[in-house]
Order: structure tokens, then C-alpha cells, then sequence
């Protein structure tokens, strides 16, 4: 009996990454939808992850066939890691494929869009000229030299938005908990004494249970007054609610996100930092787009096909 993959990834734009597990296996694409994933879901034995659908413990106890999901992605958060360990499901992703992923460059230039985004007021300005409101003074920004950029993970992506920073003629410091190697021109420091400093504190760790809500009202507090703030790691390592306050209080200038704690939830036009950045001009938000481009998504794509086929070939399922 073939086996079945079910991919609920939009392979659409190359749709031929696809074709090196079809000719192994019966594929099955369809829409990213979580009642897709919940009828379909028992018959597969391979799952192609989409990341703004969540496989949780009850989907993964209810796939009886299912010997992997496969995401082409570092974060797992979409993914109840437990329960696929319980249920001898293995888990493949690109997480520690290191040499890959430093081809791969696009979440670090979204965090530097976003950056630009907040601090020269791009979003407002747009949208004010495009109603033909010709008013630039009121759009007056700040410019990034000179200023101090804060890089809280210095690994893959924190090391290339060091390098955007230098070559903004911003000063760069970094923290991270490994013992990782500066490039030059790049200061290591603790957390604490990073952030009384960084003109720009950007977000670059993985969501774990040691960083889950890592930048909080203590981290608020010690921040450097009007600093910004990007994050386009996972939206559950900042407090939210604090950063909320934050913003509302003035202690930050602003904030760019590509992620927020609960992009699953149904009601996403509901969340507090949607709903306060359709009201305010300090908040710039995206819906997780960092590793959405056309060449890094084929990229990732090909991997993951790869790292499937090497799953089914280690478990002579093929």
C-alpha cells in the first residue's frame, strides 16, 4: 500500500518541489484549514505542515497511521511536540539544519523592514500620501546612525541583522546564552545590560520554555526610553500586556511584529495588539511573512521533500 502524504503547505507557486515524493508516495494537497486537517488527517502517514494550523494532541492521538510531520520551518510552535513524542511521532524540520539556513535570509530582512517601517513612519505616511495628504513634516522619523542596535540571540539571523546594523553605521551589541563568537565589530553583554542601551532591541531566540515571556514588565522597566522594538521570532517570548503598557505609556517609540502570541485563535482581529495598531501609529504588524518569499519558500519547500524522503528510506517505508 502507497504511502500517503498529506501536505497542507502552499506549494502552489512551486508546486514542483513536490514531484520527488510523488513518484514514491500518493500526495495530497490541499487548503490550509484546520477541518482539512482533522477529517484527512487519520488516513496519512506523512503530514506536510502548514504553520497557521495547529496540530494539537487531539489531532495527533486521533492519526493512528501517522509516522511524521514535517515542517519547513525552525519554530514548532504549531506543533504539540509532546504529544507527537508520546505517540512515537517524529518531528522533522529545518530547526538545526545550520549550513541550510544561512542561505536563507528573508526573516532577517523583514526584521529590518520592519525596523525601517517604525522609525521613518512608513506605513502612515503611505497611507497619507495615497489620499494625496502631502504632509512630511508630520511625518518627520529618526535616522538609525549612530544609534545603538540591540541583538537579543546572536545565531543565524541575529549575525545578519548585526551585520545590516554596521552597515547602517549603527553600533552593534548582542546577547545570547551560548558561547557564541562575536563577528567584529559586535560587543557580547547580559540581557540586563543590554537593554539600558539599545536604541533598538530585536528579537532573534527560539520559543522555549526558558525564553517563553523572556522580555516582560522587568525587561519594560530597564529598556531604554524610547527605544523600538522588532521581534519576527515568536510572539509568546515578549508579554504582551506589557507591551502594551509600554506603548501606551511612551516608554517605547514603537514596536515592529511579524508575530503575535495566538495567530491561531479565531478571532484574530480581536487580539489586543491588532486592535491597538489599528488605532495608533507606533505599531507595525505583519502576519508572520518573515520566511514568506517566493526563493525562500521554494528553498525550504525542497528541503523538507528531502528530509521526508530520507525519513521513508531510513525507515524502509520505500
Amino acid at each position: 500500500m502507497a504511502i500517503r502524504v498529506l501536505s497542507l503547505a502552499d506549494t502552489s507557486e512551486c508546486d514542483e518541489v513536490l514531484d520527488p515524493l510523488r513518484r514514491v508516495a500518493d500526495v495530497a494537497v490541499r487548503p490550509a484549514d484546520a477541518a482539512i486537517l482533522r477529517e484527512q488527517i487519520t488516513e496519512t502517514d506523512i503530514y506536510l505542515a502548514a504553520l497557521q494550523v495547529r496540530i494539537d494532541a487531539a489531532v495527533i492521538d486521533s492519526a493512528k497511521k501517522l509516522k511524521a510531520i514535517a515542517t519547513p520551518s525552525t519554530g514548532l510552535d504549531h506543533i504539540d511536540l509532546a504529544a507527537a513524542q508520546q505517540r512515537g511521532v517524529a518531528v522533522l524540520s529545518l530547526k538545526d539544519d545550520r549550513e541550510f539556513l544561512n542561505s536563507l535570509t528573508a526573516t532577517a530582512e523583514l526584521a529590518w523592514a520592519l525596523l525601517l517601517s517604525v522609525v521613518r513612519r512608513l506605513p502612515w505616511a503611505v497611507q497619507a500620501a495615497h489620499s494625496g495628504d502631502w504632509a512630511r513634516d508630520r511625518f518627520r522619523g529618526h535616522q538609525l546612525s549612530g544609534k545603538t542596535l540591540g541583538i537579543v540571540g546572536y545565531g543565524r539571523l541575529g549575525r545578519m541583522v548585526g551585520e545590516f546594523g554596521k552597515a547602517f553605521r549603527m553600533r552593534v551589541i548582542a546577547t545570547d546564552v551560548g558561547g557564541v563568537t562575536p563577528a567584529p565589530g559586535v560587543e557580547l553583554m547580559p540581557l540586563k545590560k543590554l537593554l539600558p542601551q539599545a536604541d533598538v532591541v530585536s528579537i532573534h531566540v527560539h520559543l522555549t520554555d526558558q525564553t517563553r515571556g523572556m522580555i516582560g514588565r522587568e525587561q519594560f522597566r530597564a529598556i531604554k526610553q524610547d527605544a523600538v522594538l522588532i521581534n519576527t521570532s515568536r510572539g509568546a517570548i515578549v508579554d504582551e500586556p506589557a507591551l502594551l503598557d509600554a506603548l501606551e505609556t511612551g516608554k517605547l517609540l514603537g514596536a515592529g511584529l511579524d508575530v503575535i502570541d495566538g495567530e491561531w485563535r479565531p478571532d484574530i482581529a480581536e487580539h489586543p495588539l491588532i486592535q491597538y495598531a489599528s488605532k495608533h501609529q507606533n505599531l507595525v504588524i505583519s502576519p508572520h511573512i518573515g520566511g514568506v518569499t517566493f526563493e525562500s519558500q521554494r528553498m525550504a519547500y525542497a528541503r523538507t521533500i528531502e528530509m521526508i524522503l530520507h525519513f521513508l528510506r531510513e525507515k524502509q517505508l520505500i
